[in-house]
């Protein structure tokens, strides 16, 4: 399960950075996002919030999964990381929480949550 979380992130990462309004094969009209607190249901719904998000030249940095599997195949993934915005150079640390499950040899998200941590 580990190589299947380490593909999954890279992928994820790579395509929110380059260009987050292609995400929407990996998700499904059941999936669920909530994002810093606010919720969004369905692939169309998801891409739409992640795509009007002003992050452009956004890159995120991962320090650190977490996995553990789930039954039927799938798999619990814990990242966190840092987040670093064009023209930034202080970076935003956040976590983010993935349900994938297997679908037709591939994964879909079935649950994502992102939080970003702030100092105290």
């Amino acid at each position: 399960m580990e190589a299947v979380a380490d593909q999954f992130i890279s992928y994820y990462y790579q395509t929110f950075d380059a260009n987050r309004a292609t995400l929407g094969p990996l998700y499904r009209p059941t999936s669920m996002l909530s994002f810093e607190g606010a919720q969004t249901l369905g692939a169309d719904a998801i891409v739409e919030k992640l795509s009007s998000l002003p992050l452009d030249g956004l890159r995120h940095n991962v320090s650190t999964k977490d996995v553990q599997p789930v039954e039927g195949g799938a798999a619990l993934i814990l990242v966190t990381g840092q987040l670093l915005a064009a023209g930034e150079t202080n970076p935003q640390f956040f976590t983010q929480n993935f349900l994938i499950k297997p679908e037709g040899g591939s994964y879909f998200i079935q649950n994502d949550v992102f939080r970003l941590v702030y100092g105290l």
